[in-house]
């Protein structure tokens, strides 16, 4: 079952196409890399996806409804899409815990609830005993995964994820990888864009891009 699919997709800026004409279709339960090198249009495809961008031209649709961009995008985008980036962005007057109740409590889910379900993600996540650390008490790793537990809080089906060991080290950057491989198999759809070669490798599909349009598509056997 297609969970994601965009067709004709086309996004100019300033007269430059950045993405030319793109159709992708991603099945339910995928786990798929986007590569490229910079200026690809890699990240511009994932954010028009996520539905934080808007194109230009073409359709974008998210388990089978067409989505309409001037009115219920954010509605989606809380229901269905988790969103992991480069650098964490937590908050860093807030806690662990604090950080991933943010989106429970923006979805009106009772504070009691949303608590209890951030304990759940950042102990499924190894972060145990760590809750009540404020982001600048953990390592880059552990900020990631608490970032990664914030995506998943609303159990969004799909996962975006751009360059999200970016600014790990290697060891940090497998057990993210880890982590994604483990959500997947848990049924949790995910795109995730790198210019890794060996972590598209971990994937089971790689999407090749390059200026602004796709080159390959396969899949992999992991």
């Amino acid at each position: 079952m297609k969970i994601i699919e965009i067709k004709n997709i086309v996004k100019k800026i300033d007269q430059e196409e950045i993405l030319k004409g793109i159709n992708l279709s991603i099945e339910k339960g995928e786990f798929v890399s986007i590569v490229g090198a910079s200026g690809s249009g890699k990240s511009s495809l994932l954010y028009i996806i996520g539905l934080l961008d808007k194109p230009t031209e073409g359709e974008v649709y998210i388990d089978n409804k067409k989505v309409d961009f001037d009115s219920d995008v954010s509605l989606i985008r809380n229901k269905k899409i988790g969103f992991v980036f480069q650098f964490h962005y937590l908050l860093p007057e807030f806690t662990l815990l604090e950080n991933v109740m943010l989106p429970l409590i923006k979805a009106k889910v009772d504070r009691k609830e949303a608590e209890q379900i951030a304990y759940q993600l950042l102990n499924m996540l190894g972060l145990g005993g760590k809750e009540k650390r404020k982001p600048y008490q953990v390592s880059g790793g552990e900020m990631q995964r608490a970032a990664i537990a914030r995506a998943l809080a609303n159990n969004q089906d799909i996962i975006l994820a751009d360059e999200p060991t970016g600014n790990l080290d290697s060891k940090n950057t497998y057990k993210v990888m880890e982590i994604f491989q483990e959500l997947n198999s848990r049924g949790k759809t995910i795109v995730m864009v790198t210019h890794e070669m060996d972590l598209a490798q971990m994937t089971k599909r790689i999407i090749t891009m390059k200026d602004g349009t796709i080159i390959d598509d396969k899949r992999i056997d992991i």
